[in-house]
């Protein structure tokens, strides 16, 4: 499949601090793509190079083809944004804001936006400085994918909201036809396990697996629980040997045996 993403030998410094380390990326078109680590893994930084909202210190990245310190307005009208701390128009109410943006994408598809404004039941009168901050996750959700966007980014979309508010984002996550692919940087593994065909593991700037989550099992049965001593090893053992080894189990065990590797 081709890449809708992908990066050659990324790094992005902070005087003395390395973010990122030579990361390569390959995230294949339709699919969900799941950026995971710790907080401070690099996650924010990659997506902020891919929407040439950041500069890299050294290798390149592209983007629906094109590489991202070229991208201007014409691909970016492609690409849809959520992120936990996204800033919004809060004297608009909920109706004059989908008013601004409609004429703004030539793809807007107005149906789809009344189907998702429906089901996510948000209140067209409401301004948006008085809505909660899962109301306001809910908005940029829908608002993103109204004009049916090639791609997808997720930063962080589920971070601080209740339960209720992720099923009902996750729900409409599941809806999408395959066309459109995403991309969700998360720590929250539980909830991207339940949406995710492939997933990267990012730990202290550095790529520590990418692939299906079929190849994450596999690779974590042979290289990763098969080490003798390092830490939760035998408990991973024990998860896989009953059948429900989960992603968390598997990151921490490869995050651990990394950090103790270096």
């Amino acid at each position: 499949m081709p890449a809708v993403i992908e990066t050659h030998d990324l790094a992005k410094n902070y005087g003395q601090f390395g973010a990122l380390h030579g990361l390569n990326l390959s995230m294949p078109e339709g699919s969900v793509f799941a950026l995971v680590g710790a907080s401070g893994a690099g996650k924010t930084t990659t997506i902020k190079i891919l929407l040439n909202m950041m500069v890299p210190s050294r290798g390149h990245a592209t983007v629906l083809g094109t590489d991202t310190r070229s991208i201007g307005p014409s691909l970016l009208s492609q690409v849809g944004y959520v992120s936990e701390s996204q800033a919004l128009p809060g004297r608009l109410r909920v109706e004059q804001f989908f008013d601004y943006l409609r004429p703004c994408y030539p793809s807007w598809d107005s149906r789809l936006e009344l189907q998702l404004r429906s089901q996510l039941r948000l209140p067209p009168a409401r301004r948006i400085n008085a809505l909660s901050h899962g109301m306001r996750l809910k908005l940029a959700l829908a608002c993103a994918m109204s004009f049916r966007p090639r791609l997808l980014v997720l930063d962080e979309p589920f971070s601080g909201l209740d339960a209720l508010t992720r099923d009902e984002m996750i729900g409409e996550f599941l809806r999408e036809p395959r066309e459109m692919s995403i991309l969700i940087s998360s720590h929250e593994l539980d909830e991207v396990e339940r949406l995710c065909t492939h997933v990267a593991f990012l730990d202290e700037g550095r790529l520590l697996f990418q692939g299906t989550l079929a190849e994450l099992r596999e690779h974590a049965r042979e290289e990763v629980f098969a080490r003798r001593g390092h830490p939760r090893a035998g408990h991973a053992r024990d998860e896989f040997e009953e059948g429900h080894g989960s992603l968390r189990t598997i990151f921490v065990s490869m995050v651990a045996a990394a950090r103790a590797s270096r």
